[in-house]
């Protein structure tokens, strides 16, 4: 019985973290912040990159869905809380009979739909123009759930701070993931980095 009611539990507080997740879906995925810094940043960034370099298929498609999908996973929870606390409509979401975890399960289930959707576009443009090759597709498909889960955490993550506007928690959130990009090894191999750059790369998710 008590497995029974814990379970009845588990499961409401799951489908008002989809209900909170819909609700960001519709509200902010078409968002400047987020068009610009989840989609258009790391497109430019990462064409500013590969043009001239003659890289292999080999380099630059896993570079690309990588930006993408650290940039987009991250980059809703980081505008949803001080939005919503600009509009006054945080106060009423945290008055309701719903638990904060199950309101912050649903800011970061929004960002990882988000991330693990646009992610889908570079691996299929990697697959048809660039006629990369996959060998493991189960090894891809896991790896980019995770990962995307992981960022979109992260961007919730970044919303913490108390402020009402969006551009303080974007700005800290730039802070927090360039650097973390040019660390990862995606511009720099890590065979070519010092000993200090390969030491700080462990530690970048």
């Amino acid at each position: 019985m008590k497995f029974k009611l814990q379970f009845r539990n588990l499961l409401w507080g799951l489908t008002k973290s989809f209900v909170v997740a819909e609700k960001d879906a519709r509200i902010y995925y078409v968002k400047p912040p987020v068009l610009i810094f989840g989609i258009l940043f790391p497109f430019f960034l990462f064409l500013a990159f590969v043009m001239g370099r003659g890289a292999s298929p080999e380099k630059l498609v896993p570079g690309l869905i990588g930006m993408t999908l650290f940039f987009t996973a991250s980059s809703v929870g980081p505008l949803v809380t001080p939005w919503e606390r600009q509009a006054r409509t945080y106060e009423r979401l945290i008055s309701t009979p719903v638990p904060l975890f199950s309101i912050l399960l649903g800011d970061v289930i929004a960002g990882f739909c988000y991330g693990a959707i646009i992610s889908i576009v570079p691996l299929i443009i990697g697959l048809v123009l660039f006629k990369a090759v996959v060998t493991n597709y189960f090894v891809l498909a896991t790896t980019m759930i995770v990962s995307s889960f992981c960022f979109a955490s992260l961007g919730v993550l970044l919303s913490s701070p108390a402020t009402e506007a969006p551009s303080q928690v974007m700005m800290l959130s730039a802070l927090v993931r360039f650097p973390l990009v040019f660390v990862s090894g995606i511009f720099i191999p890590l065979s070519r980095m010092p000993s200090w750059g390969s030491t700080i790369c462990l530690i970048s998710p």
